[in-house]
């Protein structure tokens, strides 16, 4: 569960994720080409697709996040392109909340930003056949970041969370091995049909 309801989180976390999430959108916004706009789209409504089907882990439930694949892909553009995505689902269908959007949004995009970079840090260190792994790693970890992420927002709301904190990193070890392969095949794909989709 990376959504956080209403009602769970404290002001001071409201604030801070909104803050995060005002600036990278504009970040985000700014390196919004509008070569990029087709695939930022495309990333937002596989997003919200994924982000919709929960499978069942212990006492909670868990969902594909695909971070790591929307920061390889998207950098900083991730940032506005899982707020329309996390709104949407929020306003339809009650998926996580309104006031804790930002807070949502921050924890999803910030890893996607984080494995944005370190993919375009290593890129050129490894050979063009192993990028498909690279990316694969990313997708691994921005699940991981996302889950850790959303596991602190609780934790600084109350210890009463921290139990419940704990048991969504863990259910999300296996999500982060999906995340990882789905990431792989996707960019390894990309970079057979249309290597320039990776270009920011």
């Amino acid at each position: 569960m990376t959504h956080i309801p209403d009602g769970i989180v404290t002001l001071p976390v409201l604030l801070g994720g909104a803050s995060v999430t005002i600036a990278g959108c504009a970040l985000g916004l700014k390196r919004l080409t509008p070569e990029k706009i087709p695939q930022a789209a495309l990333l937002s409504a596989l997003f919200f697709v994924a982000a919709l089907v929960h499978f069942p882990v212990g006492v909670s439930s868990v969902h594909l996040i695909l971070s790591g694949l929307m920061g390889v892909m998207l950098g900083w553009v991730a940032f506005p392109v899982i707020l329309v995505a996390a709104g949407l689902q929020a306003l339809m269908f009650g998926f996580g909340g309104v006031a804790v959007l930002g807070v949502n949004v921050m924890n999803m995009a910030v890893p996607a930003v984080v494995c944005g970079a370190l993919f375009d840090g290593l890129q050129t260190r490894v050979k063009p056949a192993s990028l498909g792994l690279l990316a694969g790693g990313c997708g691994g970890l921005g699940g991981g970041l996302a889950a850790l992420m959303v596991a602190v927002s609780l934790g600084l709301s109350g210890k009463e969370f921290w139990r419940a904190a704990q048991l969504i990193v863990g259910a999300h070890l296996p999500v982060m091995i999906i995340e990882a392969a789905v990431t792989a095949a996707a960019v390894g794909l990309l970079l057979k049909v249309k290597p320039g989709a990776l270009l920011r």
